[in-house]
């Protein structure tokens, strides 16, 4: 439970600025208490040329400071909004959580409603010698003026960020690297082949499970499971986890099956061990990454955008991100750590990576002689890399329907034999189990006038 609130306090846009605003409340009362015990020893008459002596010029300043604050806020939250809107028709809903979880554009949020609950806070100790005791707390006023100049910068700031954010290929870096991160820490061991056939065995399917269903319909969002492996040897349990990171969970459908019956309380206890949410994550579903770019150069190809470079940076990206998993065990470690194995789980393989990566894009270029390059040019590190046998097949498999891609719809003799060239640099590096990459004819007569 405490993980879903974290990964929704991280999507939102008021957990930061509420912290900066709270900052700003008790930075503000603890600089008026610091300017009436010390004030006198702060040489504070050295300040009144700068900030004015007098109660009024001080209010006024501070009333600018806020004003200003206020309405530069209102301006960066309809800046932020106008991007939201631009990312989600431009590219895809689903990177809008990306903008939201964005540190700076909520820092800079926080700053300017900070100092202006931190004005308002100081105007309200500011007495008049009409109203008393008269106090002016000219090292919290001091403050306020360098508060106004963070502002300045964070606007100036705020601007080239929105700029530079809504930039495709900055967009696409960062759901990269992200992925990266993910893939890192689901995937940290190297290819072993006995932990890859593992992954297939099916030694409990004679075990006759009992499902948990869950409570209710949503996303797996997190799959704890180190909690989930102490509860099976607490237990002595087995367990399988039906609904893996990014898979939707139905509620009343199975969750996780045990092989055994088991009390309510542990099967709560069970279920709680893995998060549903709204939306996919990326943290353990580094298949909703890859999901993301391929959307993104979905939206690019389509008639109404026509953005065949944006296409081709989503497949650069692509490229990258299979090859960091192309040597790695996708069986996380936690799977395979222990005998008897106690939690088991479905994890996707390296083929659907390659067509989750591919074949969607592929659906959509026909015809679009760059992006048919740009795909075999893609899987060209992908082969220098891959040492697997089963994970080289997938590239040949995929290599040969790009190739029968171009086949059915490059009619131009000049496009077919540059596409034959590169087919050609495909066709040097596979060697498997007799595989063979066919190029294609150097042109159709069916579509030569």
């Amino acid at each position: 439970m405490l993980r879903k609130w974290w990964i929704e306090l991280r999507s939102s846009l008021w957990f930061v600025p509420s912290l900066l605003v709270l900052g700003a409340v008790a930075g503000a009362f603890a600089l008026m208490e610091i300017d009436i015990r010390f004030g006198h020893r702060l040489g504070a008459a050295a300040w009144r040329p700068l900030l004015g002596a007098s109660a009024d010029g001080a209010r006024s300043m501070l009333a600018a400071i806020a004003g200003s604050m206020i309405t530069v806020a209102g301006v960066a939250f309809s800046i932020t909004i106008v991007t939201l809107s631009l990312a989600s028709t431009q590219y895809t809903p689903r990177i809008l959580r990306n903008f939201m979880r964005d540190r700076a554009n909520q820092g800079v949020l926080g700053v300017f409603v900070g100092v202006f609950t931190y004005c308002l806070i100081i105007l309200r100790g500011i007495r008049s010698p009409s109203e008393g005791q008269p106090f002016v707390p000219l090292l919290a006023v001091f403050v306020g003026v360098l508060l106004a100049l963070l502002g300045i910068g964070c606007l100036i700031f705020f601007i080239h960020h929105v700029a530079t954010s809504i930039q495709a290929s900055h967009i696409l870096s960062a759901i990269a690297a992200e992925t990266t991160r993910a893939i890192d820490h689901l995937f940290p061991d190297d290819l072993d082949e006995e932990s890859e056939s593992r992954r297939t065995e099916n030694t409990l399917d004679l075990i006759e499970w009992q499902p948990i269903h869950a409570a209710r319909s949503g996303y797996v969002q997190v799959v704890d499971s180190s909690a989930l492996i102490g509860l099976a040897r607490k237990h002595d349990l087995l367990l399988r986890v039906e609904r893996g990171a990014g898979d939707f969970a139905v509620e009343a459908a199975a969750l996780i099956c045990v092989s055994r019956p088991v009390e309510e309380a542990l099967a709560g206890e069970l279920r709680r061990a893995i998060v549903i949410g709204d939306f996919r994550t990326v943290e353990q579903d580094a298949a909703f990454g890859i999901r993301q770019i391929v959307d993104i150069a979905m939206k690019a190809l389509s008639p109404g955008v026509n953005d065949t470079s944006t296409a081709v940076t989503c497949l650069d990206y692509l490229a990258a991100l299979l090859t960091r998993l192309a040597n790695r065990s996708l069986v996380p470690h936690f799977l395979v750590q222990e005998e008897p194995q106690r939690v088991t789980a479905k994890m996707p393989s390296f083929a659907e990576f390659v067509a989750q990566s591919f074949d969607e894009i592929r659906l959509s270029a026909e015809g679009n002689v760059t992006i048919i390059l740009q795909m075999l040019c893609a899987l060209d590190p992908l082969l220098t890399v891959t040492q697997s046998t089963a994970r080289r097949k997938a590239l040949l498999e995929q290599s040969q329907i790009i190739a029968e891609l171009a086949d059915r719809s490059v009619p131009a003799a000049y496009d077919r034999a540059r596409i034959n060239e590169q087919i050609a640099v495909l066709r040097t590096s596979f060697d498997v189990d007799g595989g063979a990459l066919r190029a294609m004819p150097a042109a159709r007569v069916s579509h030569d006038r």
